[in-house]
């Protein structure tokens, strides 16, 4: 909902561009994310549904407020005058769009901040990848290229028996019942 609403305010803006990119990222896909990892965790949901009337009427305000928050937005969209300062209205002039305007903030105005966040998930990229390469010690792990390098003749061992002769133990005498049989 919180995605979703957004997204709508973007679009009030004038800001499609945001507005669509927001719904299909966050919505199509972090969304997603969030179902694998709830369905991974195996929560037991009898203890959630217990003593949930309690917190009901916390959660009716602010469902409460989100709408009245949304509602007051939607009107005053449509008493504003100029929802960007006025340096640049000329840069939303009709010939050029709202994502020509995106990408001229983002590289002039806001390259800083623009180049910082870079960095940022640049590095927690690099940060990710680390902690799933590092060594731990106690774990059992398997080398793919040992066991490529395996020949067949070290893996399997062929023995050849006598269809047959039956099996006879040295230790376990045959039953009164075995021996009757033919």
């Amino acid at each position: 909902l919180t995605f979703f609403s957004v997204a709508c305010i973007w679009i009030l803006v004038g800001a499609e561009f945001l507005g669509v990119a927001l719904v299909l990222v966050y919505v199509g896909a972090v969304m997603v994310l969030f179902l694998f990892v709830v369905m991974m965790l195996d929560i037991d949901p009898s203890n959630l549904r217990e003593g949930w009337v309690r917190y009901l009427p916390l959660g009716l305000v602010v469902a409460v407020t989100m709408l009245v928050q949304m509602l007051v937005l939607i009107g005053v969209k449509g008493r504003a005058v100029n929802p960007f300062p006025a340096d640049n209205a000329a840069a939303l002039a009709a010939d050029t769009s709202n994502i020509t305007w995106l990408a001229r903030s983002l590289f002039t105005e806001y390259l800083l901040p623009f180049e910082f966040a870079a960095v940022i998930l640049t590095v927690a990229v690099v940060a990710a990848v680390m902690l799933t390469l590092r060594r731990r010690t106690g774990l059992k792990t398997q080398n793919p290229s040992e066991q490529t390098m395996v020949k067949g003749s070290d893996r399997l061992r062929i023995v050849k028996m006598d269809v047959e002769k039956p099996v006879v133990h040295n230790n376990i005498k045959p039953s009164s019942n075995e021996e009757a049989q033919p």
